[in-house]
């Protein structure tokens, strides 16, 4: 009810008005740049993906945001960032941002959005003065045979999206890092068996989800290796995975594979626009602001040292302030 309550007042949005800011995101990073540029009585319009939710709001309980010693539900979390922004005034859509272009609206520049709607379907075109990308990223695949046939049949990139479905069954997880060993630890309130499989010869995860790890009796560590194949025809029936050091090949009957090998960032839609990295990270300065004036960026989208939600809401809050002050020379109102 909170959400669709936000939703249905911020209706009232329309591509015909000039946002001060337009924010491309609906995860932790974006929402608190919106909290911030409404906040600091800028007019602010968010994006959020129908496609592509933010990881976060899939996970299922957050224990190192603080404020939460029991820790939180990622979904909530998301939930009241999103009723505070929308208190201070911050309109909402759904859809998914094809391109930013230049613009001019009279002598004004301006930025243009060329953004799906989400409800309605067609291209609509929404103009503003300053824009702050928070469009965070998406599950890397391993690109290995077998992986694409059986997606939604046996492979899977999120666990509390479907790890009921595999109750009482063999499962692999593919990955080493905090998210792999927590989506794990998530499995085990339904598998019989997990087998966790990492090319590495030690996890990569926060030591206490290690040692969670090493005390859970249904997970089977297997280190050193990769998934280089996944089998079956109708659904998942194996995995053959490879010694990186002996390169000899086994074989492990399974039910489902989910992989947890990192991310990609959501920036496809940027190319030529600002500077991204090898792996497509958005370069930014210290005030996040990219090579194109009046752009910013936030989040997991943005190459950083630390890819986590409060981190993410520290990038948010300095894309804000940068944007509200690039807003504000360009209108001449600058307090100096």
């Amino acid at each position: 009810m909170l959400i669709k309550n936000i939703f249905i007042m911020n209706r009232k949005c329309s591509s015909q008005a000039l946002y001060d800011v337009i924010v491309i995101g609906g995860g932790p990073a974006g929402l608190t740049a919106s909290i911030y540029t409404s906040r600091a009585r800028l007019k602010t319009l968010l994006v959020q993906s129908e496609f592509l939710p933010s990881q976060v709001a899939i996970t299922e309980k957050i224990e190192n945001y603080p404020g939460f010693p029991d820790g939180i539900n990622g979904f909530e979390l998301v939930a009241r960032f999103k009723k505070q922004s929308a208190i201070f005034g911050t309109e909402f859509i759904f859809g998914d941002v094809e391109s930013v272009r230049v613009g001019k609206k009279g002598q004004q520049n301006m930025w243009q959005l060329n953004i799906k709607d989400g409800l309605e379907g067609g291209i609509k075109k929404y103009n503003c003065l300053s824009v702050i990308i928070a469009s965070g990223a998406r599950p890397r695949k391993l690109g290995i045979a077998g992986e694409d046939k059986l997606i939604g049949r046996g492979v899977s990139y999120c666990a509390i999206c479907d790890g009921a479905f595999f109750r009482d069954k063999d499962v692999i997880v593919v990955g080493g890092g905090d998210t792999a060993a927590k989506e794990a630890l998530f499995l085990t309130k339904f598998v019989k068996k997990i087998t966790l499989i990492h090319r590495r010869d030690r996890l990569r995860a926060t030591k206490i989800l290690q040692e969670r790890i090493s005390a859970n009796k249904k997970i089977e560590l297997v280190f050193n290796s990769q998934v280089i194949e996944i089998a079956g025809e109708d659904k998942v029936k194996a995995a053959k995975l490879k010694n990186v050091k002996t390169e000899k090949e086994a074989i492990i009957s399974c039910d489902g594979v989910f992989i947890f090998a990192g991310l990609l960032p959501n920036t496809d839609f940027l190319e030529g626009l600002v500077a991204l990295d090898e792996k497509g990270y958005i370069v930014t300065g210290l005030d996040m602001g990219t090579q194109a004036k009046g752009i910013f960026a936030c989040g997991d989208c943005r190459k950083k040292l630390l890819f986590q939600v409060v981190t993410a809401c520290g990038d948010g809050a300095t894309a804000a302030f940068s944007a509200t002050q690039y807003i504000e020379d360009l209108k001449g109102i600058a307090y100096k």
